[in-house]
Formats: structure tokens, sequence, C-alpha cells
């Protein structure tokens, strides 16, 4: 089956980054032939997004309400629309202009990674025949191909849409409406799926023949899904494909070595997760594609000879040039993603100065794995943001919460019939008195009090950067959910240096006593254990969950599994990667979780 995605000589991609970070960054970056994605979750965001380019580029705009029917979906597919015009003019121009130093063309090829068609320009460059060079001029125009506009949906975000009071039927529900929205698009690319399995949504995506083989077998939209580990994977897969939907990308993310809200597993590292999937790569198509055939004939569309092709990617917490390639040879992936990094290249996301010069000075405790977002999951922040600082003066002048003008994460009725956010000032109001009518007391003990102010606005906040940088509003509260991975990095770079430091053309690291990834990952998750331990101990006098027992020997797991690769991964720096290892598994040992003799046995079954 043929897949219509456009594809570059690149090998990595830069994942969404909140809402705004990247909300037209494939507007820099996609004519140099790099994918990106953009959040569609805020539409109110990317309609003012539109707006803007569109009078910027002379274009005529008119506006589309929320109010219009199905306006959430209409406004996400005119600015994607847009956002494909300007990319393709921006690549015919690119392809038009001359090979000299300094042209648009000759930046493309300079940025390219070494490969066949990176040779091909530099053979070009040492041709001396001027018809001959001309005509190697035109091949590698046609070779000037874009990066993929790739767009993602956070899962999770599904409210329910009421007219009034009246609850509307499923299909106008906010991540299916966003999922029509890139499906009407003119984009032939991919919907990146995140946070988990959605049924709900899931059982839409065949309604679109866009993610559907025509006569010829092509699929104009692909679908990738962001995992954590081969089970979801598989599980997942098996889902859409019973609908007839092929996943076409599976993108492996760490669950903590990331940004943004983390999703921490069970304490699975990175390294064995994708060993497990270099292993099952061949099996997991075979095992999908009988029930894609049949999904497909429940569907009557054509149906393919062999099964489609399966792209691996991975990404978080990658620094080096050595990291990203070991993870392309060893591990076969097909791409890697940096995200985190690019918060310091200002020509790719969008960040107001203030913000980009608190990541460049950013130390370990200015990054943490705070409780701040509405959903309850980790989220990673940056503690000095203007979000951060606003939130905890509204503490201190006793009024906690935010308006929730947006209502992108609304999920709690404990206190309404209709969904509110979580860091909604009614909501922290009625839960704070109700705690102190619970208690009988004025004062609620502080670590509650602490758990339910702790909630940010996130839908406002994470589109701060951008509506500051462009003047859509000066008194955003920006939120940065920067990864931990920032704090290597302390200096403004450019697109190209960023280019040539993820290819191992120069370093723009800082911290040079920075830990390989895997090694980070592994302290994150450690961290995360004792945390979770902390809490069970607190919680239970006497016992604690099973899950922590197979949390820690996951990790042991996984150290084993670096410890017996180390000969094949690190050459000249095994012996630091060994010692740093063997610290840390001595630091798993020496965690006691408290259980039963009962668990212990379960456990060990």
């Amino acid at each position: 089956m043929t897949q219509t995605r456009t594809r570059s000589s690149h090998t990595f991609h830069i994942p969404v980054m909140g809402t705004g970070f990247t909300i037209d960054t494939p507007l820099r970056v996609a004519k140099y032939g790099i994918s990106s994605v953009i959040s569609i979750v805020d539409d109110r965001l990317i309609e003012q997004i539109r707006k803007y380019h569109a009078e910027k580029n002379g274009l005529a705009y008119t506006e589309i309400c929320r109010n219009d029917e199905d306006g959430r979906a209409k406004r996400i597919t005119a600015y994607l629309d847009l956002v494909e015009e300007l990319v393709t003019k921006q690549v015919e121009n690119l392809q038009a202009s001359p090979f000299e130093t300094g042209s648009e063309i000759t930046r493309y090829f300079q940025m390219l990674p070494d490969g066949s068609l990176k040779q091909k320009y530099l053979d070009m460059l040492k041709e001396t025949d001027p018809e001959k060079k001309a005509q190697m001029q035109e091949e590698l125009r046609a070779h000037a191909v874009p990066g993929s506009i790739d767009v993602n949906i956070m899962t999770k975000i599904d409210r329910d849409v009421y007219s009034g009071r009246t609850k509307l039927p499923p299909q106008y529900n906010e991540a299916v409406a966003a999922l029509r929205g890139f499906a009407n698009s003119k984009l032939r690319s991919a919907v990146v799926l995140s946070a988990g399995l959605n049924p709900r949504l899931y059982s839409f995506i065949n309604h679109f023949s866009d993610f559907l083989p025509n006569e010829n077998g092509e699929l104009k939209k692909t679908v990738t899904l962001k995992v954590s580990d081969y089970r979801s994977a598989l599980i997942q897969g098996k889902f859409l494909a019973k609908r007839g939907v092929w996943i076409s990308e599976y993108r492996i993310e760490s669950g903590l070595n990331c940004g943004g809200h983390a999703f921490a597993t069970n304490g699975r590292l990175m390294g064995p997760i994708l060993e497990e999937f270099k292993r099952n790569r061949a099996e997991l198509a075979e095992s999908l594609f009988p029930i894609y055939q049949k999904g497909l004939q429940g569907l009557d569309r054509p149906l393919p000879f062999e099964a489609p092709q399966i792209q691996i990617t991975v990404q978080g917490g990658i620094g080096t040039a050595e990291e990203n390639e070991f993870l392309l040879k060893h591990f076969e992936v097909d791409g890697t993603g940096w995200a985190t990094p690019f918060m310091l290249v200002p020509e790719v996301v969008n960040i107001d100065d203030d913000h980009l010069q608190k990541l460049v000075a950013a130390g370990k405790d200015d990054v943490y794995l705070s409780p701040s977002s509405p959903f309850g999951i980790p989220f990673w922040n940056l503690r000095r943001s203007a979000s951060e600082e606003n939130r905890r003066q509204k503490i201190l002048t006793g009024k906690p919460g935010s308006g929730c003008s947006k209502g992108y994460l609304v999920s709690n009725t404990e206190f309404t019939d209709i969904p509110i956010c979580l860091a909604a000032r009614v909501y922290q109001k009625k839960k704070l008195e109700a705690l102190e009518t619970e208690c009988g007391c004025e004062g609620v003990n502080q670590v509650l009090k602490d758990s339910i102010t702790a909630k940010s606005c996130l839908c406002e906040d994470l589109s701060g950067g951008v509506e500051q940088k462009y003047g859509i509003n000066e008194n955003a509260k920006t939120a940065v959910c920067c990864g931990p991975n920032i704090v290597n990095f302390s200096r403004i770079v450019s697109l190209d240096e960023m280019i040539d430091h993820i290819y191992g053309r120069c370093s723009i690291l800082t911290n040079l006593d920075r830990p390989h990834m895997f090694v980070r990952e592994m302290q994150l998750y450690i961290e995360y254990l004792r945390e979770q331990i902390a809490e069970a101990a607190a919680a239970l006098a006497d016992d604690m969950p099973r899950g922590l027992l197979e949390f820690k020997e996951n990790l042991l797991g996984g150290a084993k599994y670096y410890l017996e690769l180390a000969d094949r991964l690190y050459g000249e720096k095994k012996q630091k990667f060994l010692s740093d290892i063997e610290k840390l598994r001595e630091e798993i040992e020496s965690l006691s979780i408290a259980v039963t003799e009962e668990l212990c046995a379960e456990a060990s079954a």
C-alpha cells in the first residue's frame, strides 16, 4: 500500500509543544523538509493565529465564530488550509531560488544529514561542466520537498459540548470536532493521537475517507499513535484495525523524561521498551494486518494485498548526536523527536523574550514535575513562569483559581451538573469551603489545600507565549512546559545550529556533566517511585500497593538490561555509563516497600 505522507531526508521531527509554542512552526521549518506538529486543541487561539497570518500575507480573512454550525471544526480546517497554502508557496519560492550562498535552496541542502541526497548536492557543487551542473541542480530542486504538517489531538481533551443545558450529539465533542477539522483539510499528513485510548474518538476515524485506502491503496491522511510501551501499541492498534484504520507510525515517548504531561509507566524504561518494539516489529504488522483487512471489508473498501508500512519513532530527553545516532542504528527506529531544546530556537518556537531568558538561566530546581494540570496528571513546569507566579500570587491574596473562558479541561461535576475545571476559581472556592465544613474547623489541612490550589489554567496559559509575541494579549500569563532536558542547554541558537547539533556537526550542549538520556530517565523514575512510596506510607501505615513492587522490579530489570547492553552502546563512555547505572541499581535495591506476605506472593507470581 502506498502512503502519501510527505517524507524528506531529515531523520528527526519537532513534536507538539503546548498549544501555542508550535502552533505555526510549520511556517518556519516545513519548507526546509522538517516535519513538525501543531496542536489543534485550542480553536480560539487557532482562529486568532489564522487572522494574524492571513493579514500578514495580504490574504482575505473572514471570521469563523465558535457558535457557527460546526464552528470548532471549521476554524481548524480553515487554519490548516491556510498553513498548507502558505507552505506550498514557500516551497515553490525555495525551489526557484538560485544555488548560491545564503539562498533558501542552499540552506535546505546544507541542513540535510549525510546521505544520498546530501551527497548529490555536494557532487553538484564540485561539478565544473556548466550544462551538467545545471541539470544536476534541476534534479535537486525536485527533491527539495517539504516536511510534514502534522497535527496533535490529546485524546483526553474530549469534553461534551452543550447548547444551553442540552448536551449535543457525540460528533460535536471536542476531540471529534478537532479530528473532523483535520479530516476536512487539504493536508496530506498525520494526526498524532496522544494520552491513551479514547474509544469514542477512535470509533469516528473511519467516518472520514482520507484515513481509508482509495482504489490505488493510497492514504491521504495517516494516524500516528504516541505510546509509552508495546502492549499499549498492540491494544490500540487492534482497536483501530478492527475499524479499518491503520496506525502508520508508533511514536514512543519516555514516560517521565519529556515535556508537558508526564504519563509515567509502571517503571518500564525506554531502552527495554525500544528493544521490545525492535524484536516484535514484524510481528506487530503481521498480527494487525488480517484484522485490518477484515475491518476494511466491513466498510466495503479496497483491500490491500500486503501489510502497510509501519514507522517507529522515539522522543523524550534526547540531547546529543551520539544518542540520536544510537537510537537510529541500534534500535532501528525510523526517526527521532526533539522538543525541549527547540525552546531555545525562537525562529522556530513561539516564546516571548522574558521566558526565553528564564529558560536560558534555568537550573535543576527551576523545572519541576508539578501537580498543576487539571487532569491530575504530573506536568513539567517552569517554576518561574508568569503562570506559576500568578497562581501563587492569587493564593496569597485569598483568591485562588482562574476564570474559565476556554474550558477545554473541564471534568468535575462534584458541585455542578455541567462539568467545570479543577483550576477554575468557582471549583477551588467550593472545594475549600467543603473541606472546611467536613473537618469542622476554619483551617484546612495545608497539604489538602495545596493540592487544590496547585491547578493552573493551562488552556489560557499555554498559549501565552504566542499571544504576547503577536500582540494578541499583552497581559497573557505564560506557562512553559519544557522538560528537564532544558537545563543542559543555556544559550539561544539558530535553526541551523540546532540541526548541526542533532546531526553531530557541532555541539550546543552547555552542561558537559549531563547524564546519558537513559541514566536521566532512570533517575527520574527513582525519584517518582520514592514519592509514591512516601505517599503510600502516609496513607497506609503497614501495607503498600502491589503496583509499587512491580514498579521496583521493572526498574531493576531495566538496570540489568543496560548493564548487559553497555558493551555495544558506549565505547569510550562505557565505564561512566556502567558506573552510573550500577549506582542507580543499588539505589533501587535500597528502596523499602513494606507489603504483606500475600502481596509478595502475588507479585512473584
